[in-house]
């Protein structure tokens, strides 16, 4: 039974997910998981099913609530949505102003992250590294793809919210790049901005079916294959650091819905060939010091989850 405590930290880790949602290449799964709450979200919303109608309709509205776990999602749900509208604007800020210090921060929060969920991995062998190794190399590839284009399409819309969904609670993919690899990014924000009411209910619809049925398979996965899906989730963080790496020299350019270029295709460097290519300063201790504050937080919560 949470108390009234419990429920604040609930939505402090909730904030702290949509932060992260917030930046193309950070995963809020990745933060539901280093804070201690990635297997009760996913029980939690594959709950929200047919069954969870039948209760409602049967025992009335306090089972169901029960049933689906309703105060832990909506605690969560509005410590994201909190952020999305404050806290997120302030990463955002800093992912413009400071990037190789926000970039060194996440890259330490998820090194650390890695070693936090392996250490979970009961009896390695042959199998479950093969399994941490796809998963690296998955997120490798996909966080070194080239953004495309696809048309605007009712399909094209409902399939986006479906895929970026599903990465949004896979630890080490992002939802947001996904949609950048999709080349959706600018229509959707787009659609936000006009408030494009069947664009955003086709998009919306997209992301409910691919939460409920994703949700199930991961939670199907956890009690069945424990070992092997914390396995192939330690490599998907492990192959998000290509994307998280704080020095990057930028190849090309798009623009976001305020018309000003941001960065859309970019290539790690050394800190001292990133001096070269950009003139900028490489802020290199304060960035390796970010990235120990990074670690240390993890270990942190780490200990306090266990």
């Amino acid at each position: 039974m949470r108390s009234v405590t419990d429920y604040l930290k609930l939505a402090g880790k909730g904030m702290m997910m949509g932060a992260a949602d917030a930046v193309p290449g950070v995963s809020g799964g990745t933060i539901a998981f280093i804070t201690g709450i990635y297997e009760e979200l996913i029980d939690s919303i594959r709950r929200c099913d047919l069954q969870a109608v039948r209760i409602l309709f049967s025992q009335g509205i306090a089972a169901c609530w029960r049933h689906i776990n309703g105060t832990f999602l909506v605690t969560l749900l509005s410590g994201i949505i909190i952020s999305l509208v404050s806290l997120a604007r302030v990463v955002l800020y800093l992912l413009d102003s400071q990037p190789v210090l926000l970039w060194a921060f996440f890259f330490g929060l998820i090194m650390a992250s890695v070693w936090s969920l392996v250490r979970h991995v009961k009896g390695w062998n042959l199998s479950s590294n093969l399994i941490f190794l796809l998963g690296a190399l998955i997120a490798y590839v996909i966080t070194s793809m080239v953004p495309g284009t696809v048309s605007v399409t009712p399909w094209t819309l409902f399939g986006s919210g479906m895929l970026a969904i599903c990465a949004m609670i896979l630890p080490g993919i992002s939802g947001s790049f996904i949609l950048l690899l999709l080349g959706m990014y600018a229509p959707i924000l787009a659609a936000v901005k006009g408030f494009e009411v069947v664009s955003l209910a086709l998009f919306a619809g997209g992301c409910v079916i691919g939460l409920i049925s994703f949700s199930r398979l991961l939670s199907w996965a956890f009690h069945h294959h424990r070992r092997m899906i914390l396995a192939l989730l330690g490599g998907f963080m492990l192959g998000s650091l290509n994307k998280v790496w704080p020095w990057k020299y930028t190849l090309s350019y798009t623009l976001d819905r305020h018309g000003e270029a941001v960065p859309l295709l970019q290539r790690n460097v050394f800190p001292s060939v990133f001096n070269e290519l950009t003139g900028l300063p490489t802020q290199l201790w304060p960035a390796l010091a970010l990235m120990l504050v990074g670690v240390v937080l993890v270990l942190a919560l780490d200990r306090h989850s266990s």
